[in-house]
């Protein structure tokens, strides 16, 4: 039996035109050279160091990841609103050194959860926390120890999500360091919104912001989220002109 041209090709659920689009446009997943020439580990990563954005200092321990070029994606986003935070219930997943959670904090989320797996991580975003935005009566800071959304209360709602995942798709290193964060594999994201749908963490109208380049499986990421019942977004995407790296910030929302 042949297939009638004529005949509409039935979707998997989710998948609509539109998606399929999308889906098809995204880039391959770079060859294993060139994610290891983009990823080179950076030799002062145990050592102390600084980071400065929008005129804001940060410290930086040994261990704790500087945020890289897909971080300062989400960050200009938040901090410029497109990425609305303001009177909403906030989590940085993966929460690093506390960027995210000091721009929504200053912004006017209802909650901040700064979430990481790394508890010096976590420590340090809250030290950061404390001193760049305090304490304000419209916002409550959560600094939370967790491994994506394990650590979340029972009947946690969220209504906005960043995450920036560690999903480059082959190892750069043997530093457990770097390997936590940057080059989990496609895994980590799977697991994400697997968790998100069946702790039901997103609140009605909530949104997830995604960052995600070809250095990770872009395709298969986007198909997964799409499959466990999101809608996908492009909302910015950024090109490099030292390699073939492309970088895709998604807004993904709930379809049913």
């Amino acid at each position: 039996m042949t297939d009638d041209p004529t005949t509409p090709r039935r979707t998997a659920p989710g998948h609509d035109s539109g998606t399929r689009a999308l889906l098809d446009a995204l880039p391959e997943t770079l060859p294993r050279t060139e994610i290891l020439a983009i990823n080179s580990a950076k030799s002062n990563l145990h050592s102390r160091r600084t980071y400065v954005y929008h005129g804001w200092t940060f410290a930086l321990p040994p261990g704790v990841f500087g945020p890289g070029d897909t971080s300062r994606i989400v960050h200009d986003r938040l901090l410029d609103g497109t990425i609305p935070v303001r009177g909403r219930a906030y989590a940085a997943i993966g929460a690093g050194l506390g960027v995210e959670a000091v721009i929504a904090g200053t912004r006017g989320a209802r909650e901040v959860w700064a979430s990481d797996i790394h508890p010096d991580s976590v420590a340090t975003a809250a030290e950061h926390y404390a001193r760049l935005v305090g304490e304000r009566p419209d916002t409550v800071f959560r600094p939370l120890v967790s491994n994506l959304f394990e650590g979340f209360p029972s009947g946690a709602r969220l209504e906005v999500i960043t995450f920036n995942p560690p999903a480059v798709s082959t190892p750069t290193s043997d530093d457990p360091t770097v390997v936590r964060n940057v080059c989990v594999g496609t895994d980590i994201v799977i697991r994400f919104f697997d968790q998100v749908v069946e702790r039901e963490l997103l609140a009605p109208g909530g949104e997830i912001h995604l960052i995600v380049s070809n250095t990770a499986e872009l395709r298969r990421i986007v198909a997964h989220a799409v499959d466990a019942g999101f809608h996908p977004e492009v909302t910015h995407r950024q090109t490099w002109p030292t390699d073939d790296c492309q970088a895709y910030l998604f807004k993904l929302t709930r379809t049913g």
